[in-house]
């Protein structure tokens, strides 16, 4: 069973940064739209980012001109760059993708932590 691989995550102080990667376990023939979600402690998962598979970029406004998503459509390989980190950007941040097959895959999800 093939599933999304996320990693970068981890502890930073407000106003650092971190660059999160999520790649496919085994063989993907590629991915349509991907996408950043996360969910904090007690909240629900929400959207941060999406990419098209031409490269256009949606932002959630709480996050714009602070994250940059970006993918490389021939490793099926997604990134966030994280920039000016906020103790409100702590939480698990997951990795989605729509793959051309038509099946959506998630990723496990790593852990964000913005804390002095």
């Amino acid at each position: 069973q093939v599933q999304l691989v996320e990693s970068g995550g981890g502890l930073v102080q407000p106003g650092g940064s971190l660059r999160l990667s999520c790649a496919p376990s085994g063989i993907i023939r590629g991915f349509n739209v991907m996408a950043w979600y996360r969910q904090a402690p007690g909240k629900q998962r929400e959207r941060v980012a999406t990419i098209s598979r031409g490269g256009i970029t949606d932002y959630a406004d709480s996050v714009k001109g602070r994250f940059t998503i970006s993918r490389d459509n021939a490793k099926s390989t997604l990134y966030l760059q994280m920039n000016s980190l906020k103790p409100e950007d702590t939480a698990v941040y997951y990795c989605n993708g729509l793959a051309v097959n038509g099946i959506t895959y998630w990723g496990q999800g790593t852990q964000v932590t913005v804390s002095s």
